[in-house]
């Protein structure tokens, strides 16, 4: 009989969470998942074909098209009136050999389909708590919950988001930045749909995304300056519908309000390492960026997928096996996070910049995307994360 209480404790209760939790239990370990109950999600996703791939290998979902909408085309258009701009851009899934880049979904509707499949797991216990502390205890880590109660267990996941419990208590360094810039969400009715394409309008302060989501439907990612976005909520739905109208250069005639709209500060976050002494990182403990390229909760369920490959390489028949898989992940997830990273910064920083030498550079990379089907290619690859 094991000493621990759990041969895994899953800490998180999002998406990057619940999926871990899924994995963890599917490679046969007995698994606690903590995931105190949170308000409901009504942010979207735009998942990339491999990461449809992979919830579709891991039984997280069968159909795409029950849960989301297809995106088939990605359409860059450069509003930022500056001296030298980019041309108008777009990338087509066909060109890549595909039907679509991928599907966006509803991350309340995704919750709820991971919830299902976590339910048929019988070595998965999921406990509507979070965690309050960690310490390393007798080759493995004691994790008190916040109802008071006491668990052990030699492998602990952290996907507890940016303040993460989990990464500082394994002593995994984070840097974070704070930028000037929020985003702004919200669900728009559109009187002219925009089919499966995702539309972005470049301007100064940041992007202007319309995302399909089916019918006349779109998802609204609008990233400028916080004091913009804060005074444009302010305003009123009248005033919003204004600035979306204009914003979208009136492209898809009247637009209505959908949803309500909330507004998110940004930041971005880096780990020295995504695991260390039984502990390993996932979903934005480990990484997180502004919503461009999105990069997010792609980046998340290729965590999940190394965390189970690095799972089924070991022997848990052997001391400090969980030592050995946080090591073996860190050491999967290094590349893959440093190049993300690095890409969403760049291209981030590209939209900011005033620069001309730098407004020159961003033109010329989109007009040679725009004029080479080789590149265009190697682009896709890197934007969906193809490894």
């Amino acid at each position: 009989m094991s000493r621990f209480d759990a041969d895994a404790i899953v800490v998180g209760g999002g998406l990057a969470g619940v999926a871990a939790a899924i994995a963890v239990a599917g490679a046969g370990l007995r698994t606690t998942h903590l995931a105190p109950v949170a308000p409901p999600d009504s942010r979207t996703s735009a998942l990339m074909m491999p990461s449809v791939d992979y919830l579709r290998s891991a039984g997280l979902i069968e159909h795409p098209e029950t849960l989301g909408h297809a995106l088939t085309q990605i359409r860059i258009i450069d509003a930022t009136g500056r001296l030298i701009r980019a041309p108008e851009t777009l990338f087509e899934a066909r060109e890549a050999g595909l039907d679509a880049f991928g599907w966006n979904f509803a991350n309340a509707r995704l919750l709820e389909r991971f919830h299902a499949e976590a339910a048929t797991h019988d070595n998965l216990t999921t406990i509507a708590a979070g965690a309050s502390s960690l310490e390393r205890r007798d080759e493995g880590w004691s994790v008190q919950l916040s109802d008071g109660s006491r668990l052990t267990a030699p492998l602990v996941v952290g996907a507890d988001g940016k303040k993460s419990l989990v990464r500082g208590s394994a002593g995994l360094h984070a840097t974070e930045r704070q930028f000037g810039q929020s985003a702004l969400v919200c669900d728009l009715d559109l009187e002219r749909p925009i089919g499966g394409t995702s539309v972005e309008f470049h301007y100064a302060q940041g992007p202007f995304t319309l995302v399909p989501a089916g019918g006349n439907r779109a998802n609204l990612v609008w990233i400028d300056d916080a004091d913009v976005l804060r005074a444009a909520q302010a305003g009123g739905s009248e005033r919003l519908l204004a600035l979306f109208a204009q914003k979208s250069q009136r492209l898809f005639g009247r637009i209505t309000m959908a949803a309500p709209c909330f507004v998110f500060p940004l930041s971005s976050l880096t780990v020295s390492g995504a695991g260390i002494d039984g502990v390993v990182l996932a979903g934005e403990s480990a990484h997180a960026f502004p919503p461009i390229g999105a990069q997010g909760l792609n980046l998340g369920l290729r965590d999940v997928a190394d965390l189970a490959l690095a799972l089924a390489q070991v022997d848990r028949s052997s001391p400090g096996w969980a030592r050995a898989v946080s090591t073996d992940y860190a050491r999967r997830r290094a590349g893959d996070l440093a190049r993300t990273g690095g890409m969403v910064d760049t291209l981030f920083r590209s939209l900011l910049a005033d620069m001309v030498p730098v407004q020159v550079l961003r033109a010329g990379g989109l007009w040679a995307l725009k004029l080479a089907p080789a590149l265009r290619r190697q682009a896709f690859d890197v934007g969906m994360g193809r490894r």
